[in-house]
């Protein structure tokens, strides 16, 4: 499930994708080292809408690199 209250990330880069996923797990961490339970589950919903957002990118960016019509001219 992803994060209601997050914004549109849509203009992260790949690289500003995984930053955050990064600080976004060093939090989820702390939150269970304290035993906040709740803060763990609105950290994991906000990790996962920015890891869906990572693969889409990826994804995107494997099939652009795929599309052979704009690199292969046969005639």
């Amino acid at each position: 499930m992803e994060h209601p209250l997050i914004g549109n990330i849509d203009n992260l880069t790949e690289d500003q994708l995984g930053e955050r996923i990064n600080e976004l797990h060093k939090k989820l961490n702390m939150a269970a080292r304290t035993g906040n339970g709740h803060m763990c589950n609105q950290l994991r919903m906000a990790i996962e809408t920015f890891q869906n957002k990572y693969q889409q990118k990826l994804q995107d960016s494997r099939d652009s690199k795929n599309n052979f019509d704009t690199k292969i001219d046969i005639q």
